[in-house]
């Protein structure tokens, strides 16, 4: 199996499966017979019978239509968490990116990820192992900063914190950076997901950071580290402010269960990281300060 296939029912997915196609690698487009003409693809009839001539064809399946449509799909058809294609789902709106079948071995999780970066998406990861990680680390680096140097940057910074980085779920940064090879690799390095937020939803949201008029200056958005961690999670507090190190930038916030704490929307710092700020580096190596990017 290689490559990925991307399916879709209706003319708002095929907007969408188009995009897709645009931004993955060695993807093919199918379409439902009563989508546009107007659209490129390969044309279907019933969706059930044609998945059932893809499935073991394919790395990914990225079907673009309800997620009921899909279980009804893709039933009787996997075999093993090891060998089943990555199956995402997401909406004719392009609302969320769900992880389906596969998540972990297979690849959905990442593939979720992927999609949901180039849709500016929420990604939907219900994977035990994943779900129970509830940091996430935003980062903001200078252009073609070294993959090396963030690496280090992060994880001294969770470090001098005292936090695991098998806690972190996720890295996260402005969609500005999305090219950035250094901070794709450093992601690869890390092993870990890399989720961009749009420089609209920075802009716009109502969530409590540190503002930068250095960064408003060279990228016109407010900040990059601490919107992008708070707003890559759900019920997420600040809890280590933006500190810089070696010219990159990061920030660390903590995803809260519904079941353990209450939606801090209104306060979206959390008092530790007000009061406790980070210690200082020892290592003349890193030169660790409150950062304004």
């Amino acid at each position: 199996m290689n490559g990925t296939a991307i399916v879709t029912l209706s003319n708002p997915g095929a907007i969408l499966a188009t995009a897709l196609a645009g931004e993955l690698p060695a993807c093919d487009l199918f379409l439902h017979r009563g989508v546009s003409r107007r659209f490129r693809g390969e044309r279907f009839d019933a969706v059930v019978d044609f998945t059932r001539g893809i499935f073991g064809r394919y790395r990914n399946l990225i079907y673009i239509m309800p997620a009921g449509v899909v279980v009804r799909a893709i039933d009787g058809l996997p075999r093993h968490k090891t060998a089943d294609p990555a199956v995402v789902v997401v909406d004719a709106a392009g609302r969320y990116a769900i992880s389906l079948l596969s998540g972990h071995e297979g690849g959905a999780n990442g593939l979720a990820l992927r999609v949901a970066n180039v849709l500016a998406a929420e990604p939907e990861i219900s994977t035990t192992t994943e779900a129970l990680k509830d940091l996430i680390v935003g980062v903001g680096c200078r252009r073609n900063a070294n993959a090396g140097d963030i690496v280090m940057a992060i994880k001294t910074v969770l470090r001098q914190a005292r936090l695991p980085v098998k806690c972190v779920r996720l890295l996260a940064s402005a969609d500005i950076k999305k090219n950035e090879t250094g901070l794709l690799a450093a992601a690869d390095q890390l092993g870990l997901g890399l989720r961009f937020i749009s420089s609209g939803e920075i802009r716009a949201t109502t969530k409590h950071f540190n503002r930068s008029h250095f960064v408003s200056s060279k990228v016109k958005l407010p900040a990059v580290a601490e919107p992008s961690a708070l707003l890559a999670g759900r019920r997420t507090q600040l809890l280590i402010p933006k500190t810089i190190i070696n010219h990159v930038t990061i920030a660390v916030a903590r995803e809260n269960s519904l079941s353990l704490a209450s939606d801090p929307a209104d306060d979206s710092i959390a008092p530790a990281a007000r009061k406790k700020p980070l210690r200082r580096a020892r290592s003349s190596s890193a030169t660790l300060r409150t950062s304004s990017r």
